[in-house]
Parts: C-alpha cells; structure tokens; sequence
C-alpha cells in the first residue's frame, strides 16, 4: 500500500490495511504544519531540561521563579469548564488496545484517560492501531471478539473521553518531515485531534487531552499555541480544547500555577502523577550524596514529600478554579485468593478516602473492578456535589515540604531484589508490545520501571545505599541478583503461557541501565530504537 504524502514527509514503516483512513493527505499535513511550526522550539526546550540538569548536578537546588511572581500573586482563574468535564470523580486509565478501550468505557467511570504514553509500547502498529480504535470508539463502532467467541461493544452510557499523547522527549521514528524525526507528542496530538474533534463535540463532549511529563511553564506554553493553532486550522473556537496537566516532575511543582495560567483557556486542571513524580525526585538530586530514598514500598503518598505535593496541587488548582485530580494506585483486585484481594481492595479505599477528604474532586484506577469503590469514597465526601472546586486548602508549601525526601529507609535485598525483577518483567514485556502489566498484583507501567531501575542505580552509586543487614549495595551484589531474578521472571511467564524470547534481552537492557555510570536519562529512550 502507498500513501500520498505531504511534501518532505517521509514514513518508514509497514502499512497495513486500514491505515490509510488514518493517516490521509490532510491529517497529515496537518501534523507537518505542527512540526515546522514548534519543532524548533521543542528542541530548545530539550535543550534546557539538560542545562538545568547540569546546574541541579553541580549543586543548585529548585526553586519558586522570581520571574513569575506577578503570576503567582495574580487575580486570575481558568476558563470555564464544559459540563463534560464537571464531573470527574473516578478516571480509569489504560492504552489504546480494543478489549481495554472498550471495557474502560463500559467500567462506570465518569472519564476515561486512554494513553498513547506510559502504558502503551510505543511499537508503530500499537500507535496506529489505537487511533484506529479511538476513531471508531468516538463514533461508536468499536466492536471485538475475543478467541473464545465472547464479544465486547459499546454500552449506551459510557465514560467521558480524554487522551494522553506522548510527552516532549518522546519522538515517533517511523514519521519524518523535511528530514526530521516528528515529535511523538504532536504526532498523537494531531491525528487524533484532526480525525476526531468536531465529532466529539457533536456527541455532547468535546477534544480533551491529558499532557504528561512536563518540567516547566514554557513547556506548557508550547501545547497551548499548539492548540491554538490547531482550532484555527479546524475552525473551532479558542478553548474548545481542555488540558490537564500531570505534574509529574519535582520541577513541574514550583510552577504549578505558571503552568494553568499558560493553559488557562485550555485548562482542565492538574494530576498528580505519583509514580512518575518519585523517579523524577530520584533523577534529578541523583548526584546529591545527601539524597538517597529508601525502597519503593515505604514512599507512599503520606510521606513529607508526596504529602507535601499532593495538597499544594489542590490548593493551586481550586485557588485557580480547576479541578485537581488524585494519581494511581497501583493496587488491582486479586482473583483467587480472597485475604490478599481485601487487603487490596482496603488499600484502594484508603487511598481514595485520603485524596477526597484532601480535596481531590476525583482519582486514577487502574481496573474496571476498582471504580466502584473509588466512586464510593468520594460519594462520601462529595455527597451530590459533581465535584469540590470550592473547597480551599491552607497552609503554605514550597521547597522546606517538596525537598523533604524521607524515609531514607528501609533498604532490604528484598527490596532490591523486587526492584530488579520489576524491571526485567516490565521491560521484556514492553519490548514484546505491552505498555500495561500486572506483576506480584500491582499494575506496573514504564513509570514504575523506571523507579525500579533508577533506585538500584542510585542505591549503587550514593554512599547511603546501604541494606538493612549493613551490606553496601554493589554492582557486584547486583549482577548475579539480575541472573538469578531474570530466572524467576521467565518461570512466572512460561507458566502463563507467554514466550519468553524478549526477556533475555530486558535483563541485558537493566543491567546497562542501572549499572552504567552515566545515569540513562529515560529508560523508553534506548529501548524505543530497539524495537522495531
């Protein structure tokens, strides 16, 4: 099959059939207009994040910005919201694959968030095959038929729809316009944005979006003049598109506010992306020997740190009038073993209890299973109320709250040893085309991963990378850790019935990952040009 292309455009990748009503002439052009139009400025962008990099590396620690003080001190509010968006107290996340798009709309939450980012694998089928999926789910033709005959579809009331493109550091290599790789972001952005907007507003909701990743309010003024330009060349009004920003980054929190007031025509709030914040925490103070965190189970959202974030992100957004979205607990339901399912289940209502009483007007599941309880615990705060704008948070919070990263223990080789297989499971996974994986009964996504490599790193590297036991945490206690955990991931996944080939390749890919001197800056850099 060959398409026709704009000029200067150039696609390195299989077409199979069906693709073509995708990526037409004019979707296409659509998507060259973005690029030539802020590629230049993503790539300085990229370029900053390194140079603050280097200043953090050498000592320097973040701060407020004295620049944007008048807009902290400002009088100002986000747009108004549309109804679709006013009620958003349970959000199911998950990719663009048929069976969970469509049993994610069914699930009973009032959105859903489908993701072309953290836990979808970035492969050019997977990519193409999930607009194809939102095309049809839009309109109400998606339909699938498992092997054993089972048929999912569309039930008459379904979840309002926002989508996650993937964020700036992230290209999309198979699409090129005069000689550049196209950014991933944009990419996503702009045919599901070109293909499907008018229809969405058509059916009563409209072209929402979630943006990940970002470490700054210049970031978020690049996506809005995209949006700008993107209604214009549609013709929709300004502010038909709604954003909401995951901070995610330990950066991002000092400019919360910068960040709405960019998007404040196209805001539709902040989340508060939990596991991506922690691996950005340990990113960006890696080279500061007084920070070490201690093993991914004690960093839960009550210590200082996460605490701290947590409750300035609801005092910024309903100072602004934005809703604040709480983040993802990991914990899914558990077949086949009822003591560990409740004690899950009881996570999950904790979890959603804390964020409702906090302020949150709603939270992330990661399972259809879990909305209903997630919708309980804020139906008990909330009562009839859509949401809980209104309600303000005190207290002050800057850099005393967000850089008090304790616990600082505990470190135990079971610790470690999770961490490594984590990894290795999640990783040969995503090389073999899967972005979303239950493992030892969380659901893992790249986020995850990228902690589980990022703090064997760190605890090798810092001189507080210390076991429980007294034991320094070592490249060599750690090798022979990723042969023997490797060993158990293939077990686990042979018993399943799934083919192992990707994992051997995932275990060389950790190794080199956390054990390499130089700190890999993104774990799904690397691994995106390794496959195909």
């Amino acid at each position: 099959m060959s398409l026709n292309l704009p000029q200067g455009m150039q696609i390195n990748a299989p077409l199979q059939p069906g693709y073509e009503n995708i990526l037409t002439l004019e979707a296409l052009e659509f998507v060259a207009k973005l690029h030539r139009a802020f590629e230049p400025r993503r790539q300085e962008l990229l370029k900053a994040r390194v140079a603050r990099q280097a200043r953090i590396d050498a000592g320097e620690m973040p701060d407020f910005l004295p620049e944007t003080k008048a807009i902290r001190e400002g009088d100002w509010k986000v747009a108004p919201l549309p109804k679709a968006l006013e009620r958003r107290r349970t959000e199911i996340t998950g990719p663009v694959e048929v069976k969970m798009i469509i049993n994610a709309f069914n699930s009973g939450a009032d959105s859903y968030m489908t993701d072309f980012e953290d836990s979808n694998s970035p492969k050019w089928d997977n990519q193409i095959q999930g607009q194809i999926n939102i095309y049809k789910a839009i309109r109400r033709e998606l339909s699938f038929k498992n092997e054993a005959g089972k048929e999912y579809k569309l039930n008459d009331k379904i979840a309002t729809l926002q989508i996650r493109p993937r964020g700036w550091h992230l290209d999309e290599k198979h699409v090129t316009v005069d000689g550049q790789r196209v950014s991933g972001g944009i990419f996503d952005f702009g045919l599901v944005f070109f293909h499907n907007a008018k229809e969405q507003i058509a059916r009563g909701a409209g072209p929402f979006f979630y943006l990940p990743k970002m470490e700054s309010h210049l970031e978020a003024r690049l996506w809005n003049d995209i949006f700008v330009m993107a209604q214009d060349h549609i013709g929709l009004p300004q502010g038909t598109i709604k954003a909401t920003v995951l901070i995610e980054t330990i950066l991002a929190t000092f400019e919360m506010e910068e960040i709405l007031y960019e998007l404040r025509n196209h805001s539709a709030g902040l989340n508060a992306g939990r596991w991506d914040y922690i691996f950005s925490c340990i990113k960006k103070f890696k080279k500061n020997q007084d920070f070490c965190l201690a093993q991914r189970s004690a960093i839960t959202m009550e210590v200082p740190f996460m605490r701290g974030y947590a409750l300035a992100l609801v005092q910024a957004c309903h100072k602004r009038g934005a809703p604040a979205m709480g983040g993802m607990s990991a914990l899914i339901p558990i077949k086949n073993d009822p003591e560990a399912n409740e004690k899950a289940l009881a996570g999950i209502r904790h979890d959603k209890t804390r964020d409702a009483n906090d302020g949150f007007d709603g939270g992330w599941v990661a399972h259809p299973g879990l909305v209903a309880i997630a919708a309980e615990e804020f139906q008990k705060v909330l009562g009839d109320k859509p949401n809980q704008w209104e309600k303000q948070v005190d207290g002050k919070f800057g850099p005393e709250q967000w850089l008090d990263f304790r616990p600082t223990t505990p470190i135990t080789e079971a610790g470690l040893r999770n961490n490594i297989n984590v990894g290795i499971h999640y990783l040969g996974s995503w090389l073999a085309g899967n972005g979303c994986v239950p493992i030892h009964n969380l659901m893992e996504d790249a986020a995850t991963a990228e902690i589980s490599r990022s703090q064997v790193w760190q605890w090798v590297v810092s001189p507080k990378g210390v076991l429980d036991d007294g034991r320094k945490v070592t490249v060599e206690m750690v090798r022979p850790m990723i042969a023997e955990e490797l060993a158990k991931v293939k077990a686990t996944v042979s018993a399943q019935g799934e083919d192992t080939a990707s994992y051997d390749q995932a275990a060389v890919i950790f190794d080199k990952m956390s054990l390499t001197p130089e700190y890999p800056e993104f774990l799904t850099l690397p691994l995106y040009e390794a496959m195909e």
